[in-house]
């Protein structure tokens, strides 16, 4: 099974009044959403669904991505932040696709990534990683791991 890993795009608002839960893309990282997007689709990622928290920054990165690779997203709220380890599980067996991308937070992607393969990263934002599961859903090879300014290139 493959399962990317999309981390929101950035969400840095200096003067935010209100709750961090609510916080939208900036226009920077809507822009730089659609650079990683633009860069999935040259890549051939073929995700069948993509499954995204629903805070508005990750539901926003989930909208532009699927527009580019023309797939559906779906927003569920274990990928929330607190998503971890055990929450996989649950995802990945109420989503069977055999092809998964995740839009979700740090540090729960990068402490889940670590767990499933054992190696030390970090995902930065509008980073993503795709992760080639076992069929025990227990462990993993990372295949590729991708930051924003690697995109441009």
């Amino acid at each position: 099974m493959e399962l990317y890993f999309l981390r929101h795009g950035e969400a840095d608002w200096p003067n935010w009044k209100k709750s961090d839960d609510e916080r939208p893309l900036t226009k920077r990282g809507k822009k730089e959403m659609r650079e990683v997007a633009a860069f999935l689709k040259r890549a051939k990622a073929r995700p069948a669904l993509i499954v995204t928290s629903p805070l508005p920054r990750a539901a926003q990165t989930a909208e532009i991505t699927a527009e580019h690779l023309k797939v559906k997203y779906c927003a569920d709220k274990l990928l929330a932040p607190g998503f971890r380890r055990a929450g996989l599980e649950r995802l990945l067996n109420k989503y069977p696709e055999e092809s998964l991308m995740l839009v979700g937070h740090e540090p729960d992607f990068t402490e889940t990534i670590t767990s499933l393969t054992g190696g030390a990263l970090k995902l930065s934002k509008a980073g993503v990683a795709l992760i080639e599961l076992d069929r025990s859903w227990k462990n993993g090879r990372l295949l590729w791991l991708i930051t924003p300014k690697l995109t441009k290139k």
